[in-house]
C-alpha cells in the first residue's frame, strides 16, 4: 500500500480548516433548546506529540506529568461555585436576587423620594443580581469538567477511571453530562487517552489496544458518534504533523501511524465503523485502501502473535491463535501463510544448524549423528502438526496446520537445494549404518523428502548411491566370508539382502553384471581365457545368478571389442597382406576368447560390411559405368580372398576342406521353381552359372554369409548388379587417340564374378532373374519399338522380331505381350486421332470391337460420349425421320460403354435443340422453292418428336405451315407421319381436308405471284 494514498491532499486542508471543529458541536443531530446564552462556546482540545514530534525538542525537557495533561486551576466566581453545592448554589442565587431588588428599591426610594424611582431602582439592581446569580450557576458545567480534567490527570493508568466516578463529579455540581462543557471534556480526555494508546508509526500494536480503548470508552460513557468524531480528529493531527514535518522517515513514520488509527478504529466500533468514520470523505482514501491499512496491520498482530509459537504447540495453543485471527479481522488464506511461514522458519532453524554442523564436521562422526538428530526434531514436529490436522476439534485451531513444507522460504533456491541434499544423505547413510534399513527409516525419509521438496527422482538417485555402496559391502562379506555359497538358494538369500536395504533386486542385478564384466576384463587381460578364469566366472555367475543372456553379452561387449580389433588388423593387412600370422592370430581369437560362431561373425560382419560400403561409394562416386564396375570388382577381389579366408579362420575350417567343398558345391543343385525355369533362356542368366571349366579358372568362390542386404536398400543393391551386368554386356571402352574409342570385350568369366557380387549384395534368386529380365525385356522393347514405328506388323517384320527375342532369350509370350503392348498403343493414338477429327463412325467401331481391340483402354471416355453425341446427331440429321429407341438407347451406349443414363440425357437435349431448328430450316428451304430439302428437315422434325415428343410448333405465317404440310403430302408419307406432321404443325382436319383437295394450285398461284412480282 501506498501510506500517501491515505493522506488527504494539501488543497483540502484549507477546505477543512473552515469546517466548524467537532469539539463544537460532538453530536451534529443535537438542538439548542433555550435561547438563554448569549453565544456558543469554543473549547481547545490539545494533543500531546508523539515521538516524531519529540524529535525537535531538547532531550533535557521533562516528561508530562500525565497523558491527559496537567491540572487545570479555578479562578475568580469558579472558586466559589466549586465551593457550593448545587441547593446551597441555588439559595446564594436567590438571596442574591433577593438582596438586589431590596437594595435597588431602598436606594431609589432613597433618591427618588417617589414609589416608582423605588421600583426603577429594583428592577436595576434585580437586573443585575440576576444576571450575578445566573454567571454563578452557568460557570458549575465548566468547573466539573475541571474537577473531571484534575481527577482523571491524578491517575497513573487512566483506565483504571470508572463509570461512577464521572457519574459522581456531574452529580456533585448538578450539571447533565450532555452539557457542552462537561462533554467536551469528556471528548478530549477520550482523545488524549486514545492518542496516548497508539504507538508512535516506527512502533508495532501490541494487540491490546483495542480492548482498552473500548473499555475506556465504556467507562466514560461516551457515544459511539462522539468517540468517533475523536477518532477522525486524530487523523487530522496526524495529517497536520505530516505537513509540519520535513523529513522522509518522519513522513513514513506518520503514515503508518495513520493506518494503525484507520485499523484499531475499525475493530473498536465494529460494523458501524462504515457510516461512523468516514474515512474516504474526510481524508480522501479509497475503500480498498482501507482494506489494504487493515490487511497490513492485521498480519503484523498475527504475525508478531506466532512468535510465541514453539515446536512443543498443543492444541490450546491453536485455539488461542484461532480466536486472535478473529479478532485481529485477518482472512483465513493469509492466516494459513503466515502460520505456515512460521512453522517453515522454526524448520529452517534446525536445517541450518544441521548444516553447519555437517559442513564443518563432514568426516567426524558425531557431526553427521548431531544433523541426524536435528533432522528428527524436525521429523518430530512435522508428525506433531500432522496429528494435530486430525485431531477433532480442528475446525476451532488456526488455519494451515498441515504437513511442514519449504516451498517458498529460504531453501527454496538452487543454491541451497545442494544442502537438502547433502543432509538426505546423511540421513540415509545413518539409516543404513547398521547394515539394514527399518521400515520407519523408509518412512521418515519419505516425509524428510516431501518437506525439502526434493523431487523423486533426486531422492532415488541419493538413495540408490547410499544403497548400492552398502549393498556392495554386504555383498563383498557375503562371498569372502562364504555365507552365500554355501547358501541352499542363491536367489533366495539375495532377495533377503535386498530386502533388508530395501533395495531394487533390478539395481542388484546391475550391480552383479557390473562385477561380473570387472572379472571378465581381468581374465581376458592377456588377450585369451584359460580354464582357470572360465571356471572362476562360472563359479561367479552361479552365485550371483546372472542369466546367460547378460554373460553373453557381457562377453560380446568385452571380448568382442578385443576380437574386433583382431579383424580390423586382418581387414586392414588387404589382399596382399593376409598371410600365416593373421590368420594365427585371427584363429586364437576366435577360439581364445571363448566367443560363439554367431558373436564373433556378428562382429566380423560389422567390420567387413563398412568396408563393403566404402567400395560400394568409390563406385557411386565414379565418373562412368566402367570406373564403377572396377570397383565393384576390387570389392568382389576383397571378398574373394581377405574376407572369405577371415570367415573359414573364424569357423576354423583349414584351406584344403574348404577347397573341397568348393568342389563339391555344384553338385548340389539348388531347386529351381517354375518361374525360374522359365527365364532359364536368358542368355545373361546363363552365363553367371559356370562350368567347370570356368570355375576352376577363376578359383575358390566368395563366402556369401556376410552380405548387404540390411545395410542397403534393395533398388540400390539391384542398381549396383545392373551395372556390372551392362559392363558384361557392353565390355570396357577404351580411348585411343585422335579420339577415337574402342570396346574390348570380356569373357564370361565376368559373368562368375556378377554371379559373386549378387551374394556380396545379398540378392536373392528370384531378385536377380529380375534385374536380368527386366534388362532384357528394356533392350527387346526397344528394338521392337523401332522395327514396329507404324504399328504394322508384317511377316517380314514377325521373322526380324523372332530373331530379336532369340538373340535375347527372352520367352516367347513374354516377346508377344511387348510386342502386342507397342502396336496396341500405336493403334490407340490412331483411333483417338480420327474420333477427334470425326473419320470414326459406330459402324467402324463396332467392327473393331469385332476384331478384338480394347477400345475403352484407347479412346477416353470423354472421347467416347462425344462420339455418341456426333451418332445421335447424325441420326436427328439423316433426313430419315426414323428414330430406332433400342438402338439409340442400348445397343449404341453399349458398344461405347458409356453410362445409359447420361446417354438419355444427351439424345434428350440434342431432340429439344433439333426441334425447333429443324422447322426453321424447313420454312428456309421452303421459301429457296427446295421441296426435297424441306421433306428432309421435316422428317428430321418427326425423328426429333419421336426421341422427345413435342407440342405442337407456332410460326408468324400460318400459311407457310400450310405450304410445308402440302409439300409434305405430296410425297406419299406414311398416314402416322402425316398425322404427327398435322399434329406438330397445328393443322386441323379442315384445313388438313382442304388442302388434300387443292394439291398444288396454291404452290403454283404464289410462284406465278412471285414470278409477276420480280
Amino acid at each position: 500500500m501506498n501510506p500517501s494514498n491515505l493522506i488527504t491532499s494539501p488543497s483540502l486542508q484549507h477546505h477543512s480548516s473552515s469546517l466548524p471543529s467537532p469539539f463544537l458541536n460532538p453530536n451534529p443531530l443535537f438542538i439548542r433548546t433555550t435561547s438563554t446564552l448569549p453565544k456558543r462556546r469554543r473549547f481547545r482540545v490539545s494533543f500531546p506529540r508523539n515521538s516524531s514530534a519529540s524529535l525537535d525538542q531538547p532531550a533535557s525537557s521533562p516528561p508530562p506529568p500525565s497523558i491527559i495533561g496537567a491540572q487545570k486551576e479555578l479562578k475568580g466566581i469558579e472558586v466559589v461555585v466549586d465551593k457550593l453545592s448545587p441547593p446551597l448554589r441555588l439559595a446564594t442565587s436567590a438571596i442574591i436576587v433577593a438582596g438586589a431588588v431590596a437594595a435597588g428599591y431602598g436606594l431609589g426610594f432613597q433618591f427618588g423620594r417617589n414609589r416608582n424611582a423605588a421600583i426603577g431602582g429594583a428592577v436595576a439592581l434585580g437586573v443585575a443580581g440576576g444576571a450575578a446569580a445566573y454567571s454563578l450557576n452557568a460557570c458549575a458545567p465548566h468547573v466539573a469538567a475541571v474537577n473531571l480534567h484534575n481527577y482523571v490527570a491524578g491517575f497513573d493508568d487512566p483506565a483504571r477511571l470508572k463509570k461512577e466516578d464521572i457519574e459522581s463529579i456531574a452529580n456533585k455540581y448538578g450539571v447533565s453530562k450532555q452539557d457542552e462543557a462537561f462533554k467536551a471534556e469528556i471528548c478530549e480526555i477520550y482523545c488524549q487517552f486514545v492518542s496516548s494508546v497508539l504507538p508512535p508509526g516506527g512502533q508495532e500494536l501490541k494487540g491490546d489496544e483495542v480492548d482498552r480503548i473500548i473499555n475506556f470508552k465504556n467507562s466514560l460513557g461516551i457515544d459511539d458518534p462522539d468517540a468517533a468524531s475523536m477518532h477522525i480528529e486524530i487523523g487530522r493531527k496526524y495529517f497536520r504533523q505530516r505537513l509540519e514535518v520535513g523529513d522522509r522517515d518522519a513522513d513514513i513514520e506518520q503514515r503508518r501511524a495513520f493506518q494503525k488509527l484507520i485499523y484499531v478504529s475499525n475493530l473498536v466500533f465494529g460494523e458501524a465503523s462504515s457510516f461512523l468514520l468516514p474515512w474516504k470523505r474526510v481524508f480522501k482514501v479509497t475503500d480498498s485502501q482501507v482494506e489494504v491499512a487493515i490487511r497490513d496491520n492485521a498480519q503484523r498482530l498475527y504475525a508478531s502473535k506466532l512468535k510465541s509459537l514453539g515446536r512443543d504447540i498443543d492444541a490450546g495453543q491453536l485455539v488461542a491463535l484461532r480466536e486472535a485471527q478473529l479478532s485481529y479481522r485477518l482472512s483465513d488464506e493469509l492466516a494459513e501463510s503466515l502460520f505456515k511461514e512460521r512453522t517453515r522458519k522454526l524448520v529452517e532453524e534446525n536445517i541450518s544448524e544441521a548444516v553447519s554442523m555437517l559442513k564443518s564436521r563432514t568426516r567426524a562422526v558425531p557431526g553427521v549423528g548431531q544433523a541426524v538428530e536435528e533432522l528428527d526434531k524436525i521429523l518430530a514436529f512435522n508428525d506433531l502438526i500432522v496429528s494435530l490436522k486430525s485431531h477433532p476439534d480442528v475446525d476451532r485451531f488456526a488455519r494451515g496446520v498441515g504437513p511442514i513444507s519449504l516451498i517458498g522460504g529460504e531453501y527454496d533456491n538452487d543454491k541451497k537445494i545442494e544442502d537438502l541434499k547433502l543432509l538426505y544423505r546423511a540421513y540415509v547413510t545413518d539409516a543404513l549404518s547398521g547394515g539394514r534399513m527399518e521400515d520407519s527409516k523408509v518412512t521418515s525419509l519419505n516425509q524428510l523428502r516431501n518437506i525439502f521438496g526434493l523431487g523423486k527422482r533426486e531422492a532415488e538417485a541419493i538413495t540408490l548411491d547410499v544403497t548400492s555402496k552398502v549393498y556392495r559391502k554386504r555383498l563383498s562379506q557375503a562371498v569372502s566370508g562364504g555365507d552365500l555359497e554355501m547358501a541352499d538358494s542363491k536367489a533366495t538369500f539375495l532377495q533377503n539382502l535386498c530386502d533388508e536395504l530395501h533395495f531394487d533386486p533390478q539395481k542388484a542385478s546391475e550391480i552383479h553384471e557390473e562385477i561380473y564384466r570387472q572379472k571378465l576384463q581381468q581374465c581376458v587381460a592377456d588377450g585369451e581365457l584359460s580354464e582357470e578364469d572360465v571356471s572362476a566366472l562360472l563359479r561367479l555367475r552361479v552365485m550371483l545368478c546372472i542369466p546367460q543372456q547378460t554373460v553373453e553379452a557381457a562377453h560380446s561387449d568385452i571380448c568382442g571389442s578385443l576380437f574386433e580389433k583382431v579383424v580390423k588388423e586382418a581387414i586392414a593387412s588387404g589382399v596382399d597382406g593376409y598371410d600365416a600370422e593373421i590368420k594365427k592370430s585371427v584363429r586364437k581369437a576366435a577360439h581364445g576368447l571363448r566367443l560363439t560362431r554367431e558373436t564373433a561373425m556378428s562382429i566380423a560382419s560389422k567390420a567387413v560390411r563398412k568396408i563393403f560400403i566404402n567400395y560400394i561409394k568409390r563406385a557411386r562416386a565414379a565418373g562412368n559405368r566402367t570406373e564403377s564396375a572396377k570397383e565393384l570388382k576390387k570389392m568382389i577381389a576383397f571378398n574373394s580372398l581377405v574376407v572369405t579366408e577371415l570367415v573359414e579362420d573364424i569357423k576354423g575350417e583349414s584351406a584344403d576342406t574348404s577347397v573341397d567343398e568348393s568342389k563339391e558345391e555344384p553338385v548340389e543343385e539348388v531347386p529351381q521353381t517354375e518361374e525360374d525355369e522359365e527365364w532359364e533362356s536368358l542368355q545373361t542368366l546363363k552365363k553367371i552359372k559356370p562350368n567347370k571349366e570356368l570355375a576352376a579358372k577363376v578359383g575358390k568362390p566368395g563366402q556369401s554369409e556376410i552380405t548387404l542386404k540390411d545395410d542397403l536398400p534393395e533398388r540400390d543393391r539391384t542398381d549396383l548388379y545392373k551395372t556390372y551386368l551392362l559392363f558384361c554386356l557392353t565390355g570396357e571402352v577404351k580411348r585411343i587417340p585422335f579420339g577415337a574409342q574402342i570396346t574390348t570385350k570380356k569373357d564370361d568369366s565376368e559373368y562368375v564374378f556378377l554371379n559373386q557380387l549378387g551374394g556380396i549384395l545379398g540378392l536373392s534368386g528370384k531378385e536377380i532373374v529380375e534385374v536380368h529380365r527386366s534388362l532384357a525385356e528394356q533392350a527387346f522393347r526397344q528394338q521392337a519399338e523401332v522395327i514396329l514405328a507404324d504399328g504394322q506388323l508384317t511377316k517380314a517384320r514377325v521373322e526380324q522380331l523372332n530373331d530379336l527375342q532369340k538373340q535375347v532369350g527372352l520367352p516367347a509370350e513374354f516377346a508377344q505381350k511387348i510386342i502386342k503392348n507397342i502396336t496396341t498403343t500405336k493403334m490407340g493414338a490412331a483411333i483417338e486421332t480420327a474420333v477427334t477429327q470425326g473419320r470414326l463412325s459406330i459402324k467402324q467401331i463396332r467392327e473393331l470391337k469385332e476384331a478384338n481391340v480394347d477400345l475403352d483402354s484407347m479412346v477416353s471416355e470423354k472421347l467416347r460420349e462425344t462420339l455418341f453425341k456426333k451418332t445421335v446427331d447424325d441420326i436427328f440429321s439423316s433426313g430419315t425421320g426414323e428414330f430406332d429407341e433400342e438402338e439409340v438407347y442400348e445397343k449404341i451406349p453399349s458398344d461405347l460403354n458409356i453410362n445409359k443414363e447420361k446417354a438419355r440425357r444427351v439424345v434428350r437435349e440434342l431432340a429439344e435443340s433439333r426441334l425447333s431448328n429443324s422447322l426453321i430450316q424447313a420454312v428456309a428451304l421452303l421459301r429457296q422453292r427446295n421441296r426435297e430439302g424441306v421433306v428432309a428437315s421435316l422428317n428430321d422434325l418427326l425423328a426429333c418428336d419421336k426421341a422427345v415428343p413435342a407440342r405442337p410448333l407456332s410460326w408468324e405465317v400460318p400459311e407457310e405451315l400450310a405450304d410445308l404440310y402440302t409439300i409434305y403430302l405430296k410425297k406419299d408419307p406414311p398416314p402416322e407421319k402425316l398425322s404427327r406432321l398435322q399434329y406438330l404443325l397445328g393443322i386441323n382436319d379442315s384445313t388438313a381436308s382442304a388442302l388434300r383437295e387443292m394439291g398444288d394450285r396454291l404452290l403454283d398461284a404464289s410462284v406465278e405471284e412471285e414470278k409477276f412480282v420480280f
